[in-house]
């Protein structure tokens, strides 16, 4: 085989795995949108930070494999290595990597309840002495300050007649 044709099916492989490579990442991103729910816009930043990268690293492999010439074997390629990802991954690396992330977070959560258990049960004590301190308050503040009112009226009586 000469030289030319080893070149071309290189190339032809280089964008088969871009194509691999940019679906594997964008399925990250998925995961991650799964597990963390998204704004709308959240989701277009995402989206736009993601292909902007994409579109370098694709103009950086087409400049060191092609000196930058942009051909359909490239963009055929790319869309080859992105069918046997898909074909051959699918959509179940999305659903199963985000199933077992949520899975872990659940675990992490009841093992932190677990622990911080005495912790909330100790501010729950605190809380309802801190509640009942203030109920306690207002009441003593409302029965000083009608004492004190009725005080003011008996002190401005006797003023009033002197």
């Amino acid at each position: 085989m000469s030289q030319d044709i080893i070149n071309e099916i290189y190339f032809l492989g280089s964008s088969v795995l871009m194509g691999i490579v940019i679906t594997f990442i964008y399925d990250f991103i998925l995961v991650g949108r799964r597990v963390i729910k998204h704004s709308l816009f959240f989701i277009s930043l995402e989206d736009f930070v993601f292909w902007v990268a994409c579109a370098l690293a694709v103009f950086y492999m087409l400049y060191k494999e092609n000196n930058g010439v942009l051909r359909w074997i490239a963009v055929l390629g790319a869309a080859i290595g992105i069918l046997l990802y898909k074909r051959i991954i699918g959509n179940g690396f999305v659903r199963i990597l985000s199933a077992v992330i949520l899975k872990e977070i659940h675990i992490l959560r009841k093992i932190a309840g677990i622990l911080f258990w005495p912790l909330r049960w100790m501010l729950k004590k605190v809380g309802t002495c801190f509640r009942f301190f203030c109920r306690k308050e207002k009441r003593l503040h409302a029965y000083t300050k009608k004492k004190l009112t009725g005080m003011k009226k008996v002190l401005r009586i006797i003023l009033h007649k002197h």
